[in-house]
């Protein structure tokens, strides 16, 4: 009754009618420019494999899953598991990896035909086509990053050898003290204490200063030219620290085209009118996701800027629910980012390292758990706000 093929390629794009994606990263089209641009592929060390389950010869679902030789582009860190193998003289990589490439946002991982769900008996299936798939490309493991909520509880449920693990973002939402989205960017400083209000007041006074001008730009009114110079600031990041960016120039010219209506562009202009900085960011119907940015050179407090403040901003005059800045960094919670419990799924098919590995996850998540308690009590809100959403 079920089949699984691993595909090299998209040749399974057109064999089903998929249901719309989650995210934007799960639109076919990112994938695409990942691939078509060299981010996906063994020269990265993201060699993909793509699972196609069939039932009764009908197409129902697709897993990517790739094999991996390092954890560069992942942001769910393992370096500790690693060493455990290194030091009893046993190969941890390859690994398998579920994820969307170089991308820290939750989401789906699956694609799905239209009308089916991903439920214990296509989770099964799967487990079983990955378990043999480890067996034939000695994998150690397989490694689902940045999972939801549904996906986790299936395989909970369908899987007793599965093993979880916590992880801590920082997310804004889009709610004032009566529940309702802000009508501006002051409606939300409203809901700061003074003190906090004060920093954000001083951080974009110093940008301005600077003479800098900042302004936002969607995706079909970012030019050519807008590209050249984002990839500039982009590819800054890296090189200072000696590295190579992760993603080329024709990544982005790709999605400027494939995914145009789903980006919004930051910019900095400096006094002489030319781009000093550039802050890309994705979303949706209810999410603003921030992804690259970068700066020509360093400007006091520009990052928080074109990062944050654009972005909520950005947020409130879309009706958007949420802002999802990117991994890491506890100074967005000082800023009003609030912390969001993140989740990753593991099989490790060596008895000998799964058990010590799933009672290192339940003491980290336990310190996860104790870091989010605290974490909630450090945000910025006044008391007022505070009672009004009974968080006080």
């Amino acid at each position: 009754m079920w089949n699984v093929e691993f595909y090299t390629d998209f040749s399974w794009q057109h064999k089903a009618v998929w249901q719309t994606p989650d995210t934007p990263f799960m639109q076919l089209a990112f994938w695409h420019a990942m691939t078509d641009s060299g981010a996906i592929g063994a020269e990265a060390g993201w060699l993909p494999l793509y699972a196609a389950v069939s039932r009764a010869g009908q197409l129902v679902a697709v897993m990517p899953v790739f094999i991996k030789d390092h954890h560069q582009g992942e942001y769910v860190f393992d370096h500790a598991w690693a060493e455990a193998y290194l030091r009893y003289g046993v190969e941890y990589y390859p690994r398998l990896v579920t994820s969307v490439p170089y991308t820290p946002v939750t989401g789906q991982r699956v694609w799905l035909a239209s009308g089916e769900v991903l439920d214990a008996a296509l989770w099964q299936v799967l487990s079983q086509a990955i378990a043999h798939l480890a067996e034939q490309v000695s994998a150690s493991s397989w490694h689902g990053l940045f999972v939801p909520a549904t996906m986790r509880q299936v395989a909970k449920e369908a899987d007793s050898d599965i093993i979880t693990r916590l992880g801590c973002q920082f997310m804004w939402h889009n709610l004032d003290g009566d529940g309702q989205p802000f009508a501006d960017f002051a409606g939300f400083l409203a809901t700061l204490t003074a003190k906090r209000r004060k920093t954000i007041r001083v951080e974009r006074d110093k940008v301005a200063k600077q003479n800098l001008v900042c302004r936002r730009k969607l995706g079909t009114d970012i030019t050519a030219a807008d590209w050249q110079a984002f990839y500039q600031c982009y590819a800054m990041t890296y090189l200072v620290r000696g590295r190579q960016p992760y993603l080329t120039l024709d990544f982005f010219q790709q999605i400027a085209e494939s995914q145009a209506a789903h980006l919004m562009l930051a910019q900095a202009l400096d006094a002489s009118g030319d781009i000093a900085a550039s802050s890309l960011f994705w979303y949706d119907a209810h999410t603003l996701y921030g992804r690259y940015w970068g700066s020509l050179a360093d400007y006091d407090s520009l990052h928080f800027e074109l990062c944050y403040y654009q972005g909520i901003e950005f947020a409130i005059a879309q009706g958007l629910t949420r802002f999802d800045p990117g991994t890491q960094g506890e100074h967005k919670l000082i800023r009003g980012f609030a912390p969001t419990l993140t989740h990753s799924l593991h099989h490790v098919y060596d008895a000998r390292f799964a058990t010590p590995i799933r009672q290192f996850c339940v003491q980290e998540a336990q310190a996860v758990q104790t870091y989010y308690a605290d974490a909630l009590t450090a945000l910025p809100f006044n008391a007022d706000y505070l009672a009004k959403r009974g968080l006080g």
